[in-house]
């Protein structure tokens, strides 16, 4: 016989042992003295400026008001209008031309826009401005022909270079300087390997600049783009020198009769930025169109 030890039954499991919730934690929100002393200051310097603004007879508003819409300076405000988009056009059809040449295998393409690009930033726009005024003096005609060889046909470089277009070219080849830089600093932003897996794809070149380039460059090339163009708002104000209606000389012009410096220098002032927060205003939509289906 065989001895059989009874099964024992299944010892049975401890109770659950119940779990302790903590308490909710007490979130203290951090105090920051400093900060709101520091706001606190800024408002009053804030309210200081304002309360002398208004309350200083220095500004003279009434002759202010009464000159910001004046005919003359609506007109002198238009040929800034006109010299700022016609520089800029131009100057960056010309910086889209030297970028590539700066990038170019070409030595000899490559050396001649480093060269135009290290001149025009180097000499000042009111020496450009007044060198293009005085042009004349080192040419007196200009002639079309054969190089080195006869003339065709001349032309009188008084009749052909005038105060405004002395204004012109020089702020042309002086923004187009800047707008190659830009425009070189746009394309090396994008990853080359982008346009070598483009073209192992069997993807035409023009479709690779307007497909792949070009949308990524503009984001990089937009930003200071829209700079440089606010920059050369501003810097119109230099071809006063030539004796053009433009902005500032007007206001120069009307102080000069009235003795009211303060008030006609904060005409041009508020001027100046209203166009400059116009400018900023398309800059940023602009830039929102370009940015589509980036991460930011």
């Amino acid at each position: 016989m065989s001895l059989v030890s009874p099964a024992r039954p299944p010892s049975a499991s401890p109770p659950p042992q119940p779990v302790a919730i903590p308490d909710e934690p007490v979130i203290v929100a951090q105090r920051h003295p400093w900060r709101w002393l520091s706001v606190a200051a800024v408002l009053v310097l804030v309210a200081q400026l304002v309360h002398g603004l208004v309350t200083n007879p220095g500004w003279d508003w009434p002759t202010f008001a009464g000159y910001f819409f004046e005919r003359s300076v609506i007109h002198a405000l238009l040929v800034t209008l006109e010299l700022t988009f016609a520089a800029a056009l131009l100057g960056f059809l010309i910086g889209v031309i030297l970028a590539p040449m700066r990038l170019s295998g070409n030595r000899v393409l490559r050396t001649v826009s480093w060269t135009y690009i290290w001149i025009f930033r180097s000499v000042p726009l009111i020496v450009q401005l007044l060198f293009w005024a005085n042009l004349g003096y080192l040419y007196e005609t200009l002639q079309f022909g054969v190089p080195f060889g006869p003339g065709l046909a001349e032309v009188p470089t008084i009749n052909l270079i005038g105060s405004l277009g002395a204004a012109l070219l020089g702020l042309t080849l002086h923004e187009a300087a800047y707008a190659a830089e830009i425009v070189r600093a746009g394309i090396i932003s994008v990853d080359q390997r982008q346009l070598e897996a483009a073209a192992a794809l069997g993807i035409p070149r023009l479709r690779q600049f307007r497909r792949i380039l070009l949308p990524q460059a503009m984001r990089a090339i937009l930003p200071s783009a829209a700079n440089s163009l606010v920059n050369l708002l501003k810097s119109t104000s230099v071809v006063y020198v030539l004796a053009i209606g433009e902005l500032f000389y007007q206001v120069q012009v009307v102080y000069g009769r009235n003795g009211r410096v303060v008030p006609l220098l904060m005409v041009a002032t508020v001027w100046y930025v209203v166009l400059t927060a116009v400018l900023s205003f398309f800059q940023h939509y602009v830039e929102r169109y370009f940015a589509r289906g980036a991460t930011r």
